[in-house]
C-alpha cells in the first residue's frame, strides 16, 4: 500500500499541506509582507513579475503560469506575486495544478515510480482547460472553478462556479504547465529553474516529518526528476517561457 504522502504526487507535502513551505527554502518561516522580504533582490524579482503582469493588455483575465520542477520554489513565488498584485489593487485568483489531479488509481497505473506515469497520468488538463483556463480566456464567460479534486478523500469535486472580473489575474503554479495542452493558454509564462540536487534537498526538508530521506530521494530520482527530463525533452518549456527565474538561491534569484 502506498504511504499517505505518495497520495499527493507531483507536489508532495506534509499533512499540514503547506505547499512548498512558507519559507523560501521549504521551512515554515512566516511569510513576509508583500514586497518586504528583507532580501532586496527577491523583492525586485517579485516587483518585476508584477510589472510584467501589469503590462498585459487583454479584454479578459490575465492568466499567469508559474512552472518548474517540484520543490523549485514555484508555490512560494506564486504566493508572493499574488500578494504584491493584491497590494497593487488587482483581483487575484490563486490556483495550483495539483487541484486538478486524476484519481489515485489512474495516477499510479504505470507504477509508483514511473516517470512516464508522472508526466502523462497525473493531471487532468482537459478539465483544467474547461473549468478554469478557457472560461478566463478569450471569449470565455469568466465563470470558473479552481479545484476539481479532493486530496484527502481521493474524490472528484464540483464546487460552485465563481465569476471573475474582466481585469482579474489568475496565478497558477505547478509542474508541466508549458506542455502542448496548456502552453497557448497563458498570457505570461514564468519558468522557475533549480538544480535537481537542490530540489531533492528541499524535498527532504519539506517532508521530514512524514517521510524518510531515503524514501524521498527514491521518489525524486526515479519518478519526479526523470519526468522533468521527459518534459524538457518533449515540451521544451524554456523556449516558451517569457521569464526564467534561476532559483538555486531563493534569496538572490537570477532572471
Amino acid at each position: 500500500m502506498m504511504s499517505a504522502i505518495r497520495d499527493v504526487p507531483e507536489r508532495p507535502v506534509p499533512a499540514t499541506k503547506t505547499g512548498e513551505g512558507d519559507g523560501m527554502d521549504g521551512s515554515q518561516t512566516p511569510a513576509p509582507a508583500p514586497g518586504q522580504s528583507n532580501y532586496p533582490r527577491r523583492d525586485r524579482l517579485i516587483a518585476h513579475l508584477a510589472d510584467a503582469v501589469g503590462s498585459v493588455a487583454v479584454p479578459h483575465p490575465t492568466r499567469v503560469a508559474v512552472d518548474g520542477p517540484p520543490a523549485a520554489g514555484k508555490t512560494t513565488l506564486a504566493d508572493e506575486l499574488a500578494a504584491v498584485l493584491r497590494a497593487r489593487g488587482r483581483y487575484v485568483i490563486r490556483a495550483t495544478v495539483d487541484d486538478f489531479l486524476f484519481p489515485r488509481e489512474r495516477r499510479y497505473r504505470r507504477g509508483e515510480f514511473s516517470a512516464e506515469g508522472c508526466y502523462a497520468d497525473t493531471h487532468d488538463h482537459g478539465t483544467l482547460n474547461r473549468v478554469l483556463l478557457d472560461p478566463l480566456g478569450p471569449g470565455g464567460d469568466r465563470r470558473f472553478r479552481c479545484t476539481v479534486y479532493d486530496h484527502a478523500t481521493d474524490t472528484v469535486l464540483s464546487p460552485p462556479l465563481a465569476t471573475a472580473p474582466a481585469d482579474a489575474v489568475l496565478v497558477v503554479d505547478g509542474v508541466f504547465l508549458l506542455r502542448p495542452e496548456l502552453v497557448d493558454r497563458w498570457e505570461l509564462r514564468v519558468l522557475v529553474s533549480t538544480a535537481p540536487d537542490r530540489t531533492v534537498d528541499r524535498a527532504v526538508v519539506r517532508e521530514r516529518r512524514v517521510s524518510s530521506r531515503a524514501d524521498v530521494e527514491r521518489r525524486w530520482r526515479e519518478r519526479y526528476l526523470p519526468a522533468q527530463r521527459l518534459y524538457v525533452a518533449t515540451a521544451r518549456p524554456a523556449e516558451h517561457a517569457d521569464i526564467i527565474v534561476h532559483n538555486d538561491d531563493p534569496r538572490r534569484p537570477i532572471w
